[in-house]
């Protein structure tokens, strides 16, 4: 694997999108199997701000759709298609762990795209920010393909 660029993605992501089974998708295949991407940083935190607005989250990096997903099911280690978990939890405006690096598996490689799901202890509807660091490879094609196979066996 050889490293020929990086890449950031940014944005929200909402509970309520999360659990009908709408994660925010990340668009990352350019339609060829000799590039692929590995994430290097994962964080998320809350939008609101204030003591009593209680934006307590959780995030997790998938490479597919998981369909939808309820508390008991969110964060799965066997599963292999999940490959970043991130917390963020206290107010905006206290001490807390904002913006502490996700846990990371430090053999994620995506070839396709990348799909963020997220919860929140507040209510459903806010939204949850997130910002991924990525490297982006040159691979060989038989490299993508059995990283396509494996990800295709978990679902």
């Amino acid at each position: 694997m050889k490293k020929i660029g990086s890449y950031t993605a940014r944005g929200i992501v909402t509970e309520v999108d999360t659990e009908a089974g709408r994660p925010q998708k990340i668009p990352l295949f350019d339609g060829s199997f000799k590039t692929a991407y590995r994430v290097t940083a994962f964080y998320v935190w809350g939008s609101d701000w204030g003591v009593s607005a209680g934006p307590d989250v959780i995030a997790k990096l998938s490479k597919n759709e998981i369909g939808v997903t309820t508390s008991l099911n969110f964060m799965r280690a066997d599963d292999d298609n999940q490959i970043a978990w991130a917390g963020s939890n206290g107010t905006t405006d206290s001490p807390g762990t904002h913006f502490d690096n996700g846990l990371i598996d430090p053999d994620n490689l995506i070839v396709e795209d990348l799909y963020v799901y997220a919860r929140t202890a507040g209510t459903n509807t806010r939204a949850i920010n997130y910002l991924i660091e990525m490297d982006k490879y040159s691979i060989s094609d038989w490299q993508g393909a059995l990283s396509m196979a494996r990800d295709r066996q978990q679902e």
